[in-house]
């Protein structure tokens, strides 16, 4: 066990608990005002309060590290700190204004291009998923553990709700089985929980996405990389990834297989 991360578990899901009840507060009463970030980007008051709360609870606890969030313009002074946190306030907005319960709370601590913490908390269902290196990945207070799974076809795999609207996982039909989710940080979880066998997409990523799910899924004894099988380093200049794949491990080989045959037209 990193002793030395025992207080950052605890301020960061302090931290994704009041948010949590910020973003419930405004889904159960509607009480928010939906903005754009961009085409089919919404932001609502609800993602900007709950930054606010997270950022003023982390940078007060820990002032020397740096901080990367969706809703915060960013600086290069984060790629000077040791640690950084990379946080989604609202991961599935989408979800939460369409009253879809699939919607979630992402903190991560990053430390040198590493994810060594995570946390994915859904306010709704009131699942904390928190895992930090060498504690192992937890449910609530239940340790958690990917799926043994080794057959695609046998697979559970989490889709996206846009990417599966827009037709993207027509391909995969008789290839394996998918069931669409919102919130590509609450799929990581998922995924990390042993809830499901693995997620991926090819559509770009930003950090904050999906740096919580990448210290979740590891710690919970799986794998997750680029579309193409390759490693992910975080609190990197450009933020975007190419995609990612998240598994347990034994069905990784054969996703980046499936993964590309979009890009090779199979």
């Amino acid at each position: 066990m990193d002793a030395g991360l025992e207080r950052e578990v605890e301020a960061a899901r302090r931290a994704a608990l009041a948010a949590g009840k910020i973003l419930l507060r405004h889904y159960r009463r509607g009480s928010y005002k939906v903005g754009s970030k961009g085409y089919d980007n919404p932001v609502t008051t609800a993602d900007l309060e709950a930054d606010r709360t997270i950022k003023g609870m982390l940078t007060r606890a820990f002032p020397d590290y740096g901080w990367l969030s969706e809703e915060t313009a960013d600086t290069s002074d984060r790629l000077t700190r040791r640690r950084v946190w990379i946080v989604d306030p609202l991961d599935g907005t989408k979800e939460f204004i369409k009253g879809i319960p699939e919607f979630c709370v992402a903190i991560a601590l990053v430390e040198r291009t590493a994810p060594i913490l995570g946390i994915t908390y859904n306010p709704v269902k009131d699942e904390m998923f928190w895992a930090a290196r060498g504690m192992g990945c937890h449910l609530n207070d239940v340790t958690v553990r990917v799926t043994r799974t080794r057959v695609l076809k046998r697979a559970r795999v989490l889709a996206s709700r846009s990417e599966t609207a827009r037709g993207e996982w027509e391909v995969y039909h008789g290839v394996l089985r998918f069931s669409p989710t919102g919130s590509v940080a609450y799929k990581l979880a998922l995924v990390a929980g042993g809830k499901a066998d693995a997620t991926f997409s090819r559509t770009p990523k930003n950090e904050w996405d999906i740096a919580a799910g990448a210290a979740l899924v590891t710690e919970a004894g799986g794998m997750m990389t680029d579309i193409r099988g390759r490693a992910m380093r975080f609190n990197q200049k450009r933020t975007v990834r190419s995609g990612m794949i998240a598994s347990n491990g034994l069905l990784h080989e054969a996703l980046v297989k499936a993964a590309s045959m979009q890009t090779d037209g199979g």
